[in-house]
């Protein structure tokens, strides 16, 4: 399911559908401002790093999580998430051999390629059994709006290029709490996207930054593929697949046909067969992002290709200084 178009409203204009759910919007802030209150009754023992946002959908948290636990290395980072999209509901340690997306989502199955990580419901039973297996630091993603945890450090991601819509609360907008107030909760701002998105973005915020602001983009992992000039038919089930069609064409492909599914859509045998005959009609590969690589059928695994791309800070705005005071 795409987002309605009026999310992206700027906030002066945001049309009538937003000012027409704008009481259910209430209820949703009323709801989430609630549930916050209760504070935690967990006290971990390790620190922890919260990567989270204040928008619905993708806006980059999966590789932060992937280039915290590459630069924390040294100190052991295990990740805890809920496991989205998956069947168990945990607390249990993802296994790449044993798991597989149905079971514990699609992030958990890629991040567990980069560090041990832990899908559980109950976030906090997530973190203790970590530490019990020896985390050194804790990077809790996706749990800005959950409570159960006290945090060392809160990142909040935003999508430079969208930034935070026309800045109303779902179902009005894309946001599951206001800027202002979710940014209080927040030690820094991380903003993803190019030079120009980032211009825009900033020039947008106003008195919202009030808080170190980091900025990074999203670079194509260079691993010895010449992909100039191949043929590619391309599809992706992740929140914003238009950035990722953008990412192939950038690679030098020929990109024929681009299928946006939507997030974490199940990738049946049914609709792989169906792009599969459309690639071979077109003379083309198969090609599409880690995260849903990682939901492929067996049987197709071989026959897709995944792009991969990394998380490159462009301005660290305090970051380095608030991960070197962590305890």
């Amino acid at each position: 399911m795409r987002p309605p178009a009026f999310w992206q409203n700027p906030p002066e204009r945001p049309g009538w559908q937003a000012r027409a759910l704008a009481p259910l919007s209430l209820l949703y802030e009323l709801g989430t401002a609630r549930r916050l209150k209760k504070g935690p009754a967990f006290k971990p023992r390790v620190p922890v790093i919260s990567v989270g946002n204040l928008n619905v959908g993708g806006t980059g948290k999966t590789p932060t999580v992937i280039a915290l636990a590459d630069g924390l290395s040294d100190r052991t980072p295990h990740v805890v998430l809920r496991g989205y999209g998956g069947s168990e509901p945990g607390p249990l340690r993802v296994d790449p051999t044993r798991h597989d997306a149905e079971q514990v989502g699609d992030e958990a199955l890629l991040l567990a390629a980069f560090a041990p990580t832990w899908i559980s419901q109950d976030r906090a039973a997530g973190v203790a059994l970590a530490e019990d297996a020896g985390a050194g630091v804790i990077l809790l993603d996706d749990a800005h709006q959950n409570p159960s945890v006290p945090k060392t450090l809160s990142i909040v991601v935003v999508d430079a290029e969208v930034g935070f819509g026309n800045a109303r609360v779902l179902p009005a907008g894309p946001l599951r709490e206001p800027v202002d107030v979710g940014l209080k909760r927040a030690d820094l701002l991380l903003s993803i996207g190019d030079e120009r998105a980032q211009q825009s973005f900033a020039a947008s915020l106003g008195h919202h930054l009030q808080l170190p602001h980091a900025t990074a983009t999203l670079e194509l992992l260079e691993t010895g593929m010449d992909w100039s000039g191949l043929k590619v038919l391309a599809f992706a089930g992740i929140g914003r697949p238009e950035k990722f069609f953008r990412t192939v064409r950038q690679t030098g492909a020929e990109l024929l046909r681009a299928e946006a599914l939507d997030d974490h859509q199940p990738l049946t045998e049914a609709l792989m067969k169906r792009l599969e005959l459309e690639a071979q009609t077109l003379g083309a590969q198969l090609v599409t992002t880690e995260k849903d690589a990682v939901r492929l059928p067996p049987s197709f695994r071989t026959k897709v290709l995944a792009l991969p791309v990394r998380l490159q800070f462009t301005d660290m705005a305090g970051l380095d200084t608030l991960l070197e005071k962590l305890p």
